[in-house]
């Protein structure tokens, strides 16, 4: 069979070197034959999507204190106490998803915000508010305040994407302007880069730098395919490692702040998972290393009543094969909640199937939330009764049980004490603090000295108070 090599490719194996420029002879170059090859550019492409991308610009204010804050004689004299207010302003990147004016972003963008601007992309600046937002998944719905229609970049379908597709990034790095960089997607389903819990993201070589976060990674048909989110960076630079958030989450999230939702709520399973490793593997009797292993079944919860065990080993979800938690968590986060999945279950080397419902966290017990004043170590928490719910709400482990400090309050006794949101208060003074009432009767007790048990990610931590 006799073919020629488009000279495109000739010059990526002359640049590629050894034995690929071995294997090109000279006589291959040759000019472009047409003026379809003369005029081939990605110009098209960035001119229908580029308008859905915008800027968006945060300002927050932000108190900062000074050396009279904390001393007690300048404050006598000259005040002081409260600190020193300033504006701190942050630019990132959005994408426009419904003509309407609904924009999806990074949180970290816009977390703390009190004003929140979005610039299209001819230079109109609108103001905007929130939607939802979640820092777990990195993720913010904003609308902007117009009743005009705007350019909407439509959603693909980021499980068809492969390693080596072509994408555009596109964003307002360092705010020099809205910039566009190519580059091919360079893995999928990359975690623990620590911008969030999150761990499927898609890794592409397109330039990523400050200010892209949040903006578009397009696919060659002009669909959003990822949320550009971070890089991998020493120097604060692009070193062509760049993360986005699949479009498939951004989906499920964009429908819930349609909906309404004032949180992005997760589908409860009612049980723990841990990755499988290669040891792991073969004590199972796996073939190979992956899934996701359970390691504890919440009683009467999803998973029980689904008939999962402890000892299980996940290893699909509809039909996909899941190699790690992390996957499973997203398969499930994108199917949505009241949907139900089929899970292929590895038990006994046996394969089975499982059929789940993917429903909300319960609330039980009810969260009964109380704030606690008065002379007491606890004065300036909000507590609450742990439920799946709420520990979903405060990312904790779903199946702690009692009292978890949801709130301290600045500059309380509480906080002064070294409380901190997430704590679980086991007992005060040798009782057992099952609920918030129990809570608020001993913080009114009045001892003269109060011996207090916490728990703090899983560490026992004990206190003596006077």
């Amino acid at each position: 069979m006799n073919f020629k090599i488009p000279a495109v490719f000739a010059a990526a194996l002359l640049v590629a070197g050894g034995l690929a420029f071995t294997a090109v002879s000279e006589d291959v170059r040759k000019l472009p034959e047409s003026q379809a090859e003369v005029r081939l550019s990605y110009a098209p492409l960035v001119k229908q999507t580029a308008p859905s991308v915008v800027n968006v610009y945060a300002e927050r204010t932000v108190v900062r204190s000074t050396i009279f804050d904390n001393d007690p004689f300048f404050r006598q004299f000259f005040g002081g106490g409260q600190g020193r207010r300033q504006t701190e302003s942050s630019l990132g990147s959005g994408v426009i998803v419904g003509e309407n004016g609904i924009v999806i972003t990074n949180n970290h963008v816009i977390e703390g915000a009190d004003d929140i601007k979005v610039a299209l992309s001819d230079g109109r600046e609108f103001k905007s508010k929130v939607m939802l937002k979640d820092d777990k998944v990195d993720l913010a719905v904003l609308k902007i305040d117009t009743t005009e229609k705007l350019p909407p970049l439509p959603l693909g379908d980021s499980d068809k994407l492969e390693v080596g597709d072509i994408v555009l990034a596109i964003g307002d790095p360092f705010g020099v302007g809205q910039t566009v960089t190519s580059g091919i997607v360079s893995g999928l389903a990359r975690g623990n880069i620590g911008v969030s819990d999150f761990g499927f993201f898609i890794q592409t070589d397109a330039s990523i730098n400050p200010g892209n976060s949040g903006g578009a990674l397009v696919d060659m048909k002009g669909e959003l395919i990822g949320i550009n989110s971070a890089i991998f960076s020493k120097g604060g630079g692009s070193n062509g490692i760049g993360f986005a958030i699949p479009a498939n989450l951004a989906k499920v999230f964009i429908a819930a702040a349609e909906r309404g939702d004032k949180a992005f709520e997760r589908p409860y399973v009612g049980a723990s998972f841990d990755a499988v490793s290669a040891d792991v593997a073969d004590a199972l009797g796996l073939k190979r290393a992956g899934g996701a292993f359970i390691t504890k079944v919440a009683k009467g919860g999803p998973a029980e009543q689904a008939g999962l065990v402890k000892g299980d080993t996940v290893i699909a979800l509809n039909g996909i094969p899941i190699q790690h938690p992390d996957a499973l968590g997203y398969r499930m986060l994108t199917a949505g909640l009241g949907s139900d999945v089929k899970l292929t279950v590895y038990r006994d080397g046996k394969e089975r199937e499982v059929s789940l419902k993917l429903d909300r966290a319960p609330e039980n017990p009810p969260r009964d939330e109380r704030r606690i004043d008065g002379r007491n170590p606890f004065a300036g928490i909000v507590a609450v009764n742990l439920s799946p719910r709420v520990a979903d709400e405060l990312q904790m482990p779903g199946d702690n049980t009692g009292v978890a400090i949801r709130k301290v309050e600045d500059g309380s006794p509480a906080d002064q004490l070294g409380f901190a949101k997430g704590d679980i208060i086991v007992s005060v003074n040798g009782t057992a603090i099952e609920d918030t009432k129990t809570l608020a009767q001993m913080a009114n007790s009045d001892p003269n000295i109060w011996r207090v048990e916490i728990n703090r990610g899983g560490q026992r931590i004990r206190q003596v108070f006077r």
